[in-house]
């Protein structure tokens, strides 16, 4: 007679208690290492923001708008400020905004890092809510209620040359930076320092 082989009530239970210790050890690791990946990600865009500003020298002396060149990070919040993305990129024509055609190249994919709020819902990896979940980003510091962040040919950051007019470096920042990004998990932030521009994750450490 051949007698099929069961699990016992006791040993379903079993299994069902184990699966779920390790799904509350695994899920806050997820979260973890999601919150470590959109911070190396942001981090590295700035730097890549940083690097097209060194090699680009943008002042024209025959240009008083010249300054709205400056290659720049620029986040934007979409939905009342709860969806966010970010473009890099560098005004050549001096309108306020950056087009495709003055976006920079990611050098990954060669797609072009801009984005707009009628595509948030894309994949991509400058759509940081949709990505990682950030649903807030607050900007203090030398960026107080400033979401453009550009950077000269010496690396020195600048707020407000979106609108300049003034041929000179009177909007260089000078105080440090501090961006705030909110996760569902909590909060992390991005300094970046006056007159040398250096980037960091607050409280990370080997940068």
């Amino acid at each position: 007679m051949h007698i099929k082989k069961a699990f016992t009530m006791i040993e379903l239970v079993f299994v069902i208690v184990v699966i779920g210790i390790i799904a509350a050890v695994a899920l806050p690791r997820f979260e973890s290492d999601n919150v470590q990946d959109a911070m190396d990600q942001i981090l590295s865009d700035i730097r890549y923001t940083q690097h097209l500003a060194l090699v680009d020298n943008v002042i024209d002396p025959t240009d008083s708008n010249w300054q709205r060149a400056f290659w720049s990070i620029r986040f934007v919040g979409c939905d009342a400020k709860t969806n966010w993305y970010y473009s890099i990129g560098s005004d050549t024509d001096h309108e306020g905004n950056i087009d495709t055609k003055e976006a920079a190249v990611d050098p990954r994919t060669g797609e072009p890092l801009i984005g707009a709020c009628a595509a948030t819902s894309k994949k991509s990896k400058i759509y940081i809510t949709n990505k990682f979940g950030i649903n807030n980003i607050v900007f203090t510091g030398g960026c107080t209620g400033v979401e453009h962040i550009g950077f000269d040919s010496f690396v020195r950051p600048h707020t407000g040359f979106t609108t300049s007019a003034t041929p000179n470096y009177g909007n260089i920042m000078t105080s440090d930076c501090t961006i705030t990004f909110t996760f569902p998990s909590g909060v992390k932030q991005i300094q970046i320092n006056k007159e040398t521009g250096y980037a960091f994750v607050v409280g990370q450490k080997n940068q």
